[in-house]
């Protein structure tokens, strides 16, 4: 069974956004998509390998990110939400923990509002995690744009 989408307070969120000039369903085939995922998940730098792809409700998401420091860091996610072509939400089982809500609004026919939620438990682990991550999602983004252009439609 899969678990709810935890709600919580801004104090305990970042959020990162940005338009892309694709379609509601391009990019969230970017993200649904392991073909692509793989290609552009994680900062700059960072290549993965996915080990188990389940994308559905109560489905797992198993990979490494291998760091340019040459570091392996092992991420093990469930899928808590799906509704495409307009949100993916998962939950961290490694840590640092958090769940994750990505949605996907459709400003016109050729661009597309990413909302990317990372909703910790509380307000502390979130504080310890912030000077680091913002910076990161926008070089995460950066390397989503090279797939969005490299995509079929």
């Amino acid at each position: 069974m899969a678990a709810e989408i935890f709600y919580t307070t801004p104090a305990q969120e970042i959020v990162s956004t940005r338009v892309f000039n694709t379609t509601q369903q391009n990019l969230f085939q970017a993200w649904a998509n392991p073909k692509y995922l793989k290609n552009w998940w994680g900062p700059k730098g960072f290549t993965n390998t996915f080990n188990e792809f389940d994308f559905r409700e109560g489905g797992k998401w198993s990979f490494i990110m291998h760091g340019p420091d040459k570091g392996n860091y092992a991420n093990e996610c469930e899928f808590i939400k799906i509704i495409e072509p307009s949100l993916i939400a998962w939950k961290r089982h490694s840590k640092p923990l958090f769940q994750v809500v990505a949605s996907f609004e459709e400003i016109s026919h050729q661009q597309t509002k990413l909302v990317f939620k990372m909703i910790f438990d509380t307000a502390e682990e979130c504080e310890k995690l912030k000077p680091f991550v913002v910076d990161k999602n926008e070089e995460n983004f950066d390397k989503l744009e090279a797939v969005l252009l490299s995509m079929k439609v």
